[in-house]
Order: structure tokens, then C-alpha cells, then sequence
């Protein structure tokens, strides 16, 4: 058959398809925390796990390897990049700025729906927190639906896109955190800090909004610091 050279560019569409869906099941485990600092991440388990096979794993890697979630060791192993405590301090430093910023643009744009997914989310993490023994791994994917439920009311594609940047990378921290340390949520700081997020956004009042979201990830940002678990 004779084909236009244009067309051996273009991938068959079952394949591209896949590997969507496999770098969004790994961005996600990224995201969620799931993925420790340090951890590798063996392609043929994880074809197995997505059930796929190798190729589109291999695909949704290497666009992670360029988005700098993840790395290839000199060994030619794939794990998840060890951040040092540089690096984490100006990745909060970016995060507060943008994060802020995007929960201010909720407080403006947000819709009646916004408002239940906010609502959703935060007494849902709250709920979690007042159990005496708390799921943490659930805790961990409450706060990111929180999070991203408060972003995406900004009505915003271009910034939750980015946001979801900075989260590849800031997860595995900050939710590895969370998971190994319960005094963190039996603490209430995210819950309080998650309420007057609600209450602005719901308010309108978009400094308010900023400020809430900053001091949550400031405040979390200090007691990662403070363990001293990253490296100098």
C-alpha cells in the first residue's frame, strides 16, 4: 500500500492511547506519594500491574525522565530523583507562590460545583483525622483531592497543568511525610489550614484564599525540614 510519508509519523492510535493511560497512573502514584524518594520503579512490574506491555510503560517513563520526575541511575535503573533540602526549599518557595495564586483565582472564578468538591474533600479529610486510628494512605489522597479540587476551581487548564508539575515532584516528599508521621494530621494544622481555604474560596475573599493555602505548605514544608530526612 502506498502511504503518505507524513503518516509514518504518526503512532497507532490503541498504542498512544496506552501509553496516556500508563503515565497517568504513574504520575499519579508520583503525585500521591506512592513513590518514595530513592525508590526504583522496575518497568516490567509495572507492565504488569497497568496490564500492558512493556512499550507503553517504557513511553510514559521517559516523558516522566523529562518532566524530571523521575531519573535513570547510572546502573540504568529507574527511580524516583532524592531531593535535598536546597531543592525542597525552593520548590516550596514555588509552590506557595503558584499554589497561592490559584487558590486566589478559585476564590474568583468558582462555581456552585467548585464549591461541593471543596466542601467534599475537606470533610472528608477531616472526617479521617478524627478517627482514632486513621487510614494515612487515604488521608494522603484526600489532601491532593483537596488540593486539586481547590485548583481546578481557578477555571484555570494552563495552571493546574503546572501545578501538577510541581506536584510529580513535591509528592513524593510531602505525602512520604504524611504516611510516616501521624502526629502530622492528628496535629490539625492541614485540617485548619484546609477550612480556612474553604471558607475564603467560599467568601470570595481571595487573599484569604492565598494565605490559607501558603501557610499549609509552609507549614508542612517546616516539619519535613525539621526531621531532617533530606539530603544537604
Amino acid at each position: 500500500m502506498n502511504l503518505p510519508a507524513a503518516l509514518n509519523l504518526v503512532e497507532p492510535l490503541d498504542r498512544q492511547t496506552l501509553g496516556e493511560r500508563a503515565y497517568a497512573q504513574l504520575a499519579d502514584l508520583l503525585i500521591s506519594g506512592r513513590l518514595a524518594p530513592g525508590e526504583k520503579l522496575s518497568l516490567r512490574a509495572a507492565a504488569d500491574v497497568l496490564g500492558v506491555s512493556i512499550m507503553p510503560v517504557r513511553e510514559a517513563v521517559s516523558r516522566l525522565v523529562a518532566d524530571r520526575a523521575l531519573e535513570v541511575a547510572p546502573n540504568r535503573a529507574v527511580r524516583v530523583p532524592v531531593m535535598t533540602a536546597a531543592q525542597f526549599r525552593d520548590l516550596t518557595r514555588v509552590r506557595i507562590a503558584i499554589e497561592g495564586h490559584a487558590a486566589a483565582e478559585a476564590a474568583q472564578h468558582r462555581n456552585d460545583d467548585d464549591l461541593a468538591a471543596i466542601a467534599r474533600a475537606e470533610e472528608a479529610m477531616r472526617a479521617e483525622s478524627e478517627k482514632s486510628k486513621p487510614d494515612l494512605p487515604r488521608a494522603v489522597e484526600l489532601n491532593k483531592t483537596f488540593h486539586f479540587a481547590v485548583y481546578e476551581a481557578s477555571h484555570s487548564p494552563i495552571l493546574v497543568e503546572i501545578i501538577r508539575a510541581l506536584w510529580l515532584k513535591a509528592g513524593p516528599v510531602i505525602n512520604l511525610d504524611l504516611r510516616a508521621n501521624p502526629e502530622r494530621l492528628a496535629k490539625g494544622d492541614a485540617i485548619r489550614f484546609h477550612a480556612d481555604v474553604r471558607r475564603a474560596i467560599a467568601a470570595n475573599e481571595q487573599t484569604a484564599a492565598r494565605t490559607g493555602v501558603a501557610a499549609d505548605i509552609s507549614g508542612a514544608a517546616k516539619v519535613i525540614l525539621s526531621r531532617g530526612g533530606l539530603a544537604d
